[in-house]
Parts: C-alpha cells; structure tokens; sequence
C-alpha cells in the first residue's frame, strides 16, 4: 500500500504546484480573493502532501520524525501534520526533528516553502501585463 500511496501523494503535489506554471490561471487582479484562495488551496495541498509522505514512513515503521519532548507524545498523524506545516512556513520550533531520509524531504519541502511566495507574486505580475 505504501508504495501505491507515496507517488500519488507527491504526484498531487507536483500537479498543485504546476498550476504556478500554467498561463491563466490566475485573474489578471492584483489582489482578489480568487488569487487568494488560490494560494491558499495550493499551500494546503502541500502541507497536506507532506505530512501524509511523513505519515505513511511512519506507517511503515521507518521512524523519520522525533519528538524532543517525549512526555508530549502526540499521535503520529498530528506530528506529520503539523510539522509539514511548520516546515513549509519555516517556522521550525525544534519540538520535531527530523532524521534519516527525514532531512532530504524536510529540506525539499523548505524550499518549496521559500519559492512559493516569489513564484504566485512573479505569476500575477506576468499575468498582469497580459
């Protein structure tokens, strides 16, 4: 089953974040709240994705995320979650660590995280002067 779900999982993020690559798209508005639902629904997805990837390794039983406070176990699925969303946000409180092939995911969705704002600002400005 994992190795069913993990490609669709990222092939659902890959097709959310196309959808910053693909003409029209976006209304030619500079602010809107079509432009924001827009972003909003492509960050969930990816939040959402990621934390189902960490999920299904913990699934399996490859441990990939650590909790620094082990008095605080929380269940897994809130832990994936909520570190996907830290990560993405690059708010990293260090109350999750990652580890193992953790970091290589960690680190793809932090830089998804960083390239998200610049690409939707450099999307509507391009759609802007159409």
């Amino acid at each position: 089953m994992f190795y069913f779900l993990l490609p669709v999982v990222i092939f659902c993020i890959f097709m959310s974040l196309r959808t910053l690559f693909i003409p029209n798209t976006v209304k030619g508005k500079l602010v809107s709240v079509d432009n924001f639902l827009y972003l909003g629904s492509v960050y969930l997805t990816v939040i959402i994705g990621f934390g189902l990837i960490y999920l299904l390794f913990e699934l399996i039983g490859i441990s990939i995320l650590i909790e620094v406070n082990p008095q605080n176990r929380n269940n897994i699925f809130e832990t994936s979650f909520y570190f996907s969303a830290m990560t993405l946000f690059s708010v990293g409180n260090g109350d999750v660590i990652p580890h193992g092939i953790g970091r290589i995911i960690t680190v793809t969705e932090a830089l998804i995280g960083y390239t998200l704002p610049a690409a939707f600002v450099a999307k509507v400005m391009f759609e802007r002067d159409k």
